[in-house]
């Protein structure tokens, strides 16, 4: 019998189990057996006392201390001095806290959980099941009883299904702190509530699943509603049929990625009255889509689609002659397998009364398409924003045919035009409001300031001349003469239509220095309906200047900043989203807070 002890002892002190557990799983087991024993022997009737042998005492749970043992003693003291310290650490303390008022709120009954979890067999170990009693080994997975006692795999089972899943606590409503001062400082949200407008707007978005129609909405809330879902990726064929409606004029659907074929017959057939179609993403849009278009003869006049490079380019030239004559707008996005020079040509001869025309990044088209667009008299608003690298002559060629028709004009990377552009612009265009020359390396500051210096055109209501500057990147500082939009020509655009000015964009045009900037927001300065303003790698701009621009620009919504990393410390006035500012210390009314990157 001791040496069955023995090997026990060394197995167990090998998972790290005491002596003192071993003797109490010992004496455990020993009182067991006892009891099965004595339940196995027959009833026997105990003598009845004597009378004057009977003692009317209560029986007593505890032995009187003249039963209890020297070891008894001991394990006693040791037990309550292990309660004492529990009693005294953190987790005890914790605990309490969490059930003052309960039922149960006792420091003692508390202490004693404590020090019984604390007992359990660790990982790896041998325990007794609180319910079965079987014998098993106790993994991380091991759940507790009702009693704070493990469970063997069997019990666990049939403990969980017992047990009543709580519900998980709902999320608040509202978003967080975080993701609110983000939204505002990205010009993404407004301080204050919403209009009931709106609000009701993202509220049919979120339940989209569950309209059944739109009913007399306007078309300002449809087109709303189509670039909220666009977002959310939700425009699917059952969502599209809430935007179909016969009597309507115009559809705008800003993500057409997960529409099929079917779904742009069903557009053209359930709208015979359509007048413009705007659709984005159509990938899947095929030749069989346009020559129904062309077949139904629809009265489209604006043409607005953003990849469709499944059509080829026999039937985009099938199509401008059969109904060019009566389109009015036309807008091309992200072509590269189709729409080359001859088509273009088609579109010129045939879309006579064509007033406004768009191309961006259209990877087929060169000078022979620039040349067929000059020859475009009713062009009114023209934007061009091609990946082919092109000559100086057609452009100026455009500028010089319809520049004196103009009311907006957009060149994008045409890093070839020089200072002969600006001048033909300054000579032909009397009517331009928007105006963009981005990205490009060669006009000189003194052509643009010459430009604006009395030019007889009405003051600009957009202006845009990102990364007109000097690419050299051995030479920072640029030459000697300005390249792009520098200093002269900042002020005098400004002088020129800073009082109409609503959108302007400086981005990366690093040469424009810090007098300049302290001359167009001087303090008498005022420019009432900037609204946007983009002076991002425009690395002068400092906490001053940020101030300065404030107080010049009442109606000022939206500030760009990347790359001004001088601006550390402002304080923005209400209603307006600074972007882009990195480590600067902003202070929103009164409430100071770290830039949310």
């Amino acid at each position: 019998m001791l040496t069955t002890i023995k090997g026990q002892a060394e197995d167990k002190r090998s998972n790290n189990i005491s002596a003192v557990q071993i003797r109490d799983d010992y004496d455990r087991r020993v009182a067991e057996a006892a009891r099965e024993n004595v339940g196995e022997q027959p009833e026997q009737p105990e003598p009845e006392p004597e009378p004057e042998d009977v003692e009317m005492e209560e029986p007593s749970a505890e032995p009187t201390p003249e039963a209890e043992s020297p070891e008894d003693k001991a394990k006693k003291r040791k037990r309550q001095q292990a309660i004492e310290r529990i009693k005294k650490s953190k987790d005890f303390a914790r605990r309490k806290a969490r059930r003052t008022g309960e039922p149960d709120d006792d420091d003692d009954l508390l202490a004693d959980e404590i020090m019984n979890e604390k007992q359990r067999p660790l990982p790896g170990q041998l325990g007794n099941c609180e319910i079965c009693g079987k014998r098993f080994t106790v993994t991380p997975y091991s759940k507790t009883g009702p009693e704070g006692g493990l469970l063997c795999a069997e019990c666990s089972k049939k403990h969980a299904s017992g047990e009543k899943k709580t519900a998980p606590k709902k999320r608040s409503a509202g978003i967080s702190r975080r993701q609110n001062q983000s939204a505002l400082l990205d010009g993404l949200a407004s301080q204050g509530t919403q209009s009931l407008l709106e609000t009701c707007i993202k509220k049919v978005a979120e339940n989209i699943a569950d309209v059944e129609e739109f009913g007399d909405l306007p078309p300002p809330v449809m087109n709303r509603l189509s670039q909220i879902l666009a977002r959310r990726r939700a425009i699917t064929s059952t969502t599209l049929d809430l935007f179909i409606r016969p009597q309507n004029r115009e559809i705008n659907i800003y993500d057409c990625a997960k529409l099929d074929t079917d779904d742009y017959h069903k557009i053209l057939a359930l709208m015979p009255s359509l007048n413009k179609l705007n659709l984005r993403f159509v990938t899947p849009m095929k030749d069989r889509i346009f020559e129904y278009m062309m077949d139904r003869g629809l009265p489209i006049e604006h043409l607005h689609l953003d990849s469709p490079n499944l059509v080829t380019d026999d039937v985009w030239r099938r199509l401008f002659v059969r109904l060019g004559p009566r389109f009015r707008s036309l807008k091309l996005w992200n072509l590269d397998s189709a729409f080359d020079d001859e088509t273009v040509e088609v579109m010129a001869k045939h879309c006579t009364q064509l007033q406004r025309l768009k191309f961006k990044h259209l990877h087929k088209i060169g000078d022979k398409a620039l040349e067929a667009i000059s020859t475009m008299k009713t062009l009114e608003h023209l934007s061009l924003h091609i990946s082919q690298e092109t000559s100086v002559e057609p452009l100026n060629q455009i500028i010089s045919n319809l520049g004196s028709n103009l009311r907006s004009l957009s060149l994008e990377e045409f890093y070839y035009a020089d200072d002969r552009l600006v001048h033909l612009i300054r000579e032909k265009c009397r009517h331009l409001t928007k105006l963009r020359l981005a990205i490009n390396a060669e006009v000189s500051d003194q052509a643009l300031a010459t430009l604006f210096i009395d030019w007889p055109n009405p003051p600009l209501t957009f202006a845009d001349f990102h990364r007109t500057r000097d690419v050299d990147m051995s030479n920072p500082a640029g030459p000697e003469e300005p390249i792009g939009l520098a200093s002269n020509a900042f002020m005098a655009l400004m002088a020129h239509s800073g009082s109409k000015l609503r959108s302007l964009n400086v981005a990366s045009c690093r040469h424009i220095s810090y007098k300049a900037y302290e001359e167009v927001f001087s303090e008498h300065k005022r420019y009432p309906e900037l609204k946007y303003l983009d002076i991002a790698f425009n690395g002068v701009v400092d906490d001053y200047l940020a101030s300065s621009i404030f107080r010049c620009c009442p109606a000022l919504t939206r500030l760009v900043v990347f790359g001004c990393f001088k601006i550390r410390d402002i304080k923005i006035p209400r209603g307006v989203a600074v972007i882009g500012t990195v480590g600067a210390k902003l202070t929103v009314d009164g409430i100071t807070q770290k830039e949310l990157v």
